[in-house]
């Protein structure tokens, strides 16, 4: 009598049956999404930030509030009816001024992380490729930049040029690029010895086509990383500017300047004008942090979880 052959157990997504047989395997991209979104904090993280962009750009769409009339006989009113989290010191509807900083803090932090992003990124994936004397030129360069006290020479260009959405987010990404250009450089000299940039520069690729095709799209993780993390330092050196009276100005509102308003009036009890604003720029910050350690997690095969 012919003996019953066992049916075979389903093929792992992941993994390779105990047979040696190779079963589909998942892109490093869909491993990497898998293990962030088993990360609480991460999508926590990427809740929030959507939270913050949703109600700093589409809130004032149905939360209609004049921002450039002041009202004395509206002034330091406490959270109620028409104004849900008060007015400040000029009548101006606290609520309103949150969405408005908020989306001055948002577009500077993106902006200038971008900026940041892309000016390091082709930095240090030129003088890794390039090496030698063009690397040393090149990262003393940046030696030179990261000896520079940042926040002083944000303070003076602010000052001496004023300050402004484009001018912030240009003076900021122009010192943010520092740190990714060391990281890419340093995951570019891991890659140009491996075998696929050996192939590729035996078929004839010139650098460009190196860095364009092969080095940075490889280094993309670090990248990415890297844009959370300067959205987050963007955020918080534009608040500690409005915070030194050096922010931006009328017409626009930032966050920094409505919380040191907020803090010259907390000794007489208006904690509205004080607590809202100091929350919403904690929970941005931690926010980008929160999401930069997850994709960092997510995207370093080294760190995930077995």
């Amino acid at each position: 009598m012919a003996q019953m052959v066992p049916p075979l157990p389903p093929l792992d997504a992941d993994r390779a049956p105990e047979g040696g047989a190779i079963g589909p395997v998942a892109s490093g991209w869909r491993l990497g999404l898998r293990e962030f979104v088993r990360n609480w904090l991460a999508v926590v993280g990427l809740a929030v930030l959507v939270a913050f962009v949703v109600f700093c750009f589409a809130g004032p769409l149905f939360y209609h509030v004049n921002l450039y009339n002041t009202s004395l006989a509206s002034t330091n009113l406490p959270p109620g009816a028409g104004h849900p989290l008060g007015t400040d010191n000029l009548g101006l509807d606290e609520l309103g001024e949150l969405m408005k900083g908020g989306q001055a803090a948002l577009e500077i932090g993106f902006l200038s992380a971008a900026i940041g992003i892309i000016i390091g990124a082709l930095w240090g994936a030129v003088s890794g490729l390039a090496g030698g004397i063009v690397d040393s030129v090149l990262m003393r360069v940046v030696d030179v930049f990261l000896s520079i006290p940042f926040l002083f020479i944000v303070l003076i260009v602010a000052v001496r040029y004023g300050a402004s959405i484009l001018g912030l987010s240009l003076i900021i990404g122009g010192f943010t690029w520092l740190v990714p250009a060391r990281l890419v450089r340093g995951e570019v000299l891991t890659l140009r010895v491996r075998d696929f940039v050996s192939a590729a520069r035996a078929a004839g690729s010139g650098r460009l086509r190196l860095i364009n095709r092969h080095l940075l799209p490889n280094a993309l993780g670090v990248i990415i990383v890297n844009v959370t993390f300067n959205i987050a330092d963007a955020i918080l050196a534009v608040a500690t500017l409005g915070f030194l009276g050096f922010g931006l100005h009328y017409p626009n509102v930032d966050w920094g300047d409505m919380l040191s308003n907020g803090i010259t009036y907390l000794q007489d009890g208006y904690w509205w004008q004080v607590y809202p604003v100091g929350t919403c720029i904690v929970l941005v910050v931690m926010a980008c942090n929160l999401l930069g350690d997850a994709l960092r997690d997510s995207l370093d095969v080294r760190l995930r979880r077995r």
